[in-house]
């Protein structure tokens, strides 16, 4: 099987750098919120830190938010096989991660508030692996549908029982 030789075929949906921002501002946003209640609760010597930390906050979320999606974008790929998914993600460690399509148990999909506004949708890969469910994120909903259905539909024609 020469695919875990080559990345994975198809790009995730171009919307997904965006969705992937949106999903992280909340974090830097409860973050922020903190430090300033810190800065407004507090001593003068803790509300200076607070504030220093809240610079520091923006910068690296600045940052992150730039450099993150984009790079996210680049690394992550997917595809699947009439013998195998395969998909390919992540940022700062990346993986890859086959799974035969014979040991597909369930094939699921996610939409989040995020990706409902984006019509994006994210499909989970569960097989009998140690490992965990493989997943494909930020894929366009309709290619997401049809990728659920194809899956499904080979998996139900496997002879093997998914365990």
């Amino acid at each position: 099987m020469d695919i875990a030789l080559r990345p994975p075929a198809n790009l995730v949906s171009t919307r997904a750098p965006l969705y992937w921002t949106l999903a992280a501002i909340p974090g830097w946003l409860s973050l922020l919120a903190i430090e300033a209640a810190l800065a407004l609760f507090t001593d003068t010597v803790t509300m200076r830190l607070a504030v220093i930390a809240a610079a520091v906050t923006v910068v690296v979320a600045s940052v992150h938010l730039a450099v993150m999606p984009q790079w996210r974008f680049r690394v992550h790929r997917w595809e699947v096989t009439d013998e195998v998914a395969y998909t390919q993600f992540g940022w700062l460690t990346q993986e890859r991660r086959l799974a035969p399509l014979s040991r597909i148990q369930t094939v699921d999909t996610r939409r989040g508030a995020f990706s409902q506004l984006l019509g994006l949708a994210d499909i989970t890969i569960t097989t009998a692996s140690a490992s965990g469910a493989i997943k494909i994120e930020a894929l366009d909903q309709e290619v997401a549908e049809q990728t659920v259905a194809w899956l499904t539909e080979r998996a139900q024609l496997s002879s093997a029982d998914g365990t």
